[in-house]
């Protein structure tokens, strides 16, 4: 196995031979000398060869053995890591030699369109702003482990393959080939696996969750998405609210984040939409926005219902007696509102112990104080209009597991992807996920969603419908 070294070891090995491999970042002939900079995971470093490398290419792979070398004082670099030194080339072997590429990468990307900067989106990853950006993401996500970790959480992974919930958008079904005619749904989140961990006496549970919901594409939303999904036993919703932003902030700040406050404001819904005119808004200055500045806030006190969206095809189905809920039929009333809420009475006046994280405008946390009661469960489903056989088919198995010593329990789930955005000063969450979706819903570098065979079909005993052109 070669010794390798790392770009970034470099400076520190002057007058040592070192096998270096890596990318060829760039490449300038200067008739017997070729000057090329190699790239690897760690930086970039200058090699020189005298009478060799003239054929190579940028963006091959290449393994190379030299000489570490102190440049002269006046060409020293200090812009990058490796600027006091270069490395005199004495052999080299081609890995890989790269054609002709589809797409230019010494560049941020920006000016090309999305086609093809997802088709070869391998390619795209290769640049320094995204290669920063990826690494920012794991780095946070690690932070926010490392703090969970440290108050004694648990994390657990929930199953992918579920059953169809009422979260609030369409589910992506997946067909049973063993039980033909039936379906299995994709999470469009953990929501009541976590609340079951809870009756199964974990108290503390997180994990950094995969969720799928089928809807409408925009720049900040897709149809899978990643999110801290995290819930507390006996914790109240101040206390729930106090580890999340310690979590968040210690986060941030890792990654070398700039809050505007060390305390997060809390608003109050009506305040907010009074204020505001959302329940997203943006507290930062016009000097906050120049300086990347993330201004968090939290929103408290939200209805527990709404009038259903007769557009939104969800809202319809999901509310059948014309109301349906703001955030999450599994949030728990606040406790002066839990007679009517058992009552069906004054449901627009019904305020949920429902809070949210805003940064920047954007929403980029929800959770709740949970019905831990069955009673309370039932309820949120009969005021939309569900029959008893609906409600024992829809949440049958919640309502048994609240019979069993579930205790009082509250959580949040924070989108990663968007806060990796926010701290990234990017636009599109599609800049923070390594290989994300179209804005048609096509998959990266592979073509999908493709036609299924025939004999795929027939397993699952499934059979298209031709489409009817109007």
């Amino acid at each position: 196995m070669t010794n390798r070294t790392l770009i970034s070891q470099t400076p520190t090995l002057v007058g040592q031979t070192v096998v270096l491999q890596g990318w060829i970042a760039s490449k300038r002939d200067h008739g017997k000398v070729t000057f090329i900079d190699l790239r690897d995971r760690s930086g970039l470093v200058q090699c020189v060869g005298f009478k060799m490398m003239g054929e190579l290419t940028t963006e091959s792979v290449v393994s190379l053995t030299g000489l570490v070398k102190a440049r002269p004082e006046k060409l020293v670099n200090l812009e990058i890591l490796t600027g006091s030194i270069e490395i005199e080339v004495q052999s080299y072997e081609l890995l890989n030699k790269t054609a002709e590429l589809p797409i230019s990468i010494d560049t941020d990307g920006k000016e090309i369109s999305e086609e093809p900067r997802l088709k070869y989106r391998y390619l795209d990853l290769r640049r320094a702003r995204l290669q920063k950006i990826m690494r920012m993401r794991s780095e946070f996500i690690r932070a926010i482990r490392d703090s969970l970790y440290g108050k004694d959480f648990v994390e657990i992974e929930t199953p992918m393959l579920t059953k169809s919930t009422k979260e609030g958008a369409r589910d992506f079904l997946v067909p049973s080939r063993f039980q033909p005619g039936k379906f299995y749904a994709l999470p469009q989140s953990p929501q009541q696996y976590k609340q079951l961990l809870m009756t199964a006496g974990f108290e503390r549970y997180f994990q950094v969750a995969r969720c799928i919901r089928d809807e409408d594409l925009r720049a900040d939303r897709g149809f899978e998405f990643t999110q801290l999904d995290l819930e507390i036993s006996f914790a109240s919703q101040q206390e729930v609210m106090d580890l999340v932003e310690e979590t968040v902030k210690t986060a941030v700040k890792k990654v070398g984040g700039k809050l505007k406050t060390e305390s997060f404001p809390v608003v109050n819904y009506q305040d907010a939409i009074s204020k505001y005119g959302a329940d997203r808004f943006d507290l930062r200055t016009e000097e906050d926005k120049a300086n990347g500045i993330l201004a968090f806030a939290w929103v408290v006190n939200f209805p527990f219902f709404k009038k259903v969206d007769k557009k939104d095809i969800a809202e319809v189905r999901d509310g059948k007696s014309g109301w349906t809920f703001t955030h999450n039929p599994f949030s728990a009333p606040l406790p002066e509102n839990e007679v009517d809420h058992l009552a069906h009475k004054n449901i627009e006046n019904i305020v949920t112990a429902q809070y949210d994280l805003v940064c920047n405008g954007y929403e980029v946390g929800g959770g709740s104080i949970r019905a831990h009661k069955p009673e309370l469960l039932k309820a949120t489903f009969e005021i939309m209009g569900y029959s008893e056989e609906q409600i024992e088919d829809g949440v049958g198995h919640m309502l048994k597991a609240f019979k069993l010593g579930t205790p009082p329990h509250g959580g949040i789930a924070l989108g990663l992807d968007r806060l990796i955005m926010l701290l990234a000063g990017e636009e599109s969450l599609k800049e923070t996920i390594a290989f994300p979706m179209t804005s048609s819903g096509r998959t990266a570098v592979m073509d999908g969603p493709s036609e299924a065979a025939k004999e795929q079909l027939d397993e699952l005993s499934l059979m298209v419908k031709p489409q009817v052109k109007e």
